[in-house]
């Protein structure tokens, strides 16, 4: 698939004026303080299921529909948030995405049944999957050229930063309850203050619809959008189910089940181990994402997934709480570092009317798609008698050889692609 540079670029790298400058840092600043927040939301609730529970008088498999929902709308709000963007402005989209989520987890505090509780986080679930792809075009039409790479890392460090934060807001448990941290949850109100203060609109956006170049077609639509770019559309699935494979293969049930049940580690220790995988999750998308400005999106991503294989033995197989430190920290800073890349990478490969709904709309898809990780691993787990840890082992690899053939085969076709 090729990179579609049709207008990314919003100026020479060189000669912008302070202003310019200081305006792109809050662009980058405000992105990531959004996904951030937006990640803590969603993950305080899977800190809280089992209060949630009790709660409401429940078994825990009554809950654990919520994040089920959460995860199915999300492609809807990819889609409808991005149309928005696309159509009225990233700006204002991203200050009424932000508004309904902060309200939605609020809302979930105040919740009468388990049936209300639900259908808020089915509700949150379309604003979680519309926020990425509005920030990711917001953030990639706003900065200089030569801070894509830097700006994408950053980006989507906010997704372990908003997980180590839920960690965080989760120590208050005993004092709030788990009310409380849905209340304290909807402080993300702030990250919209902070876009309608500091940030202005896409000057791309603003370009494109002074001139009507390249604006959203008024009769298209989700079907114009995958028939006029059918084959673009299933690589960026395909790739993005290998990305959610690699990412939530290597998470959902580690820390608990594997960590906890299967290597018998203490919740400190495991907590530990969570913090530190998660800084290096971080360290890892910044590394990538700026060396994808050196090399390419597609090589940096191929490097990260190619360095994720030889660490799976490391990560599983050994039973001391330090070796499997280790190998968790170095597998999620190649695996998330494969992650910073993808918003720039995304971006450029998308059609310029439709920046803010394709990004979202496959990265959703394929998160969509890897939603079976869960069921398959513990499956395999059965099946093959031997635990996670080969189950982990082979899913994670798979994704991985997944995303590093695709990402190589493209650069192939399109070596001028970045």
């Amino acid at each position: 698939m090729n990179a579609n540079g049709d207008g990314l670029a919003i100026g020479a790298d060189t000669g912008l004026s302070r202003s310019a400058l200081v305006t792109a840092r809050h662009v980058v600043a405000a992105s990531f303080l959004a996904w951030m927040l937006d990640a803590c939301d969603f993950f305080i609730v899977l800190f809280t299921l089992d209060d949630v529970a009790r709660g409401f008088g429940v078994s825990l498999q009554g809950v654990l529909l919520a994040p089920t929902l959460t995860l199915l709308t999300r492609p809807i709000g990819a889609f409808l948030c991005g149309r928005a963007a696309d159509r009225y402005g990233r700006k204002p989209a991203m200050i009424t995405i932000i508004m309904v989520y902060s309200a939605i987890e609020v809302l979930s505090a105040f919740a009468p049944t388990l049936a209300t509780f639900l259908l808020l986080r089915a509700l949150f679930g379309i604003a979680l999957g519309g926020e990425w792809g509005v920030g990711t075009s917001l953030i990639m039409e706003s900065v200089p050229p030569s801070w894509r790479g830097m700006a994408s890392g950053i980006l989507q460090a906010g997704y372990p930063a908003g997980y180590l934060l839920a960690s965080l807001v989760f120590l208050l448990l005993p004092v709030l309850g788990w009310r409380g941290l849905f209340v304290l949850g909807g402080s993300a109100l702030s990250s919209a203050l902070y876009i309608w203060l500091r940030v202005p609109e896409s000057p791309e956006w603003l370009a494109r619809h002074k001139n009507r170049d390249g604006a959203v077609p008024p009769a298209t639509g989700l079907w114009s959008l995958v028939r006029g770019n059918m084959a673009l559309c299933a690589f960026a699935v395909t790739l993005m189910a290998g990305f959610n494979f690699m990412s939530h293969g290597s998470q959902d049930l580690y820390p608990k089940i594997f960590l906890g049940l299967e290597r018998g580690l203490s919740h400190p220790s495991i907590t530990l181990v969570v913090v530190l995988y998660n800084i290096a999750a971080i360290a890892g998308g910044l590394f990538f994402g700026m060396l994808s400005q050196r090399i390419g999106r597609q090589y940096s991503i191929a490097l990260a997934a190619l360095l994720t294989l030889p660490l799976l033995p490391l990560w599983t197989l050994p039973h001391s709480t330090a070796w499997l430190t280790l190998g968790a920290v170095c597998i999620q800073f190649c695996i998330q570092g494969a992650w910073g890349v993808v918003p720039a990478y995304l971006s450029e490969l998308s059609p310029a009317w439709a920046r803010a709904t394709f990004p979202g709309l496959a990265y959703q898809c394929g998160n969509l798609l890897a939603a079976s990780n869960a069921l398959i691993q513990t499956s395999l787990a059965t099946l093959l008698g031997t635990g996670l840890a080969v189950p982990l082992m082979l899913t994670v690899g798979l994704a991985a050889l997944v995303v590093l053939g695709l990402t190589l085969a493209n650069a192939r076709l399109h070596p001028a692609t970045r």
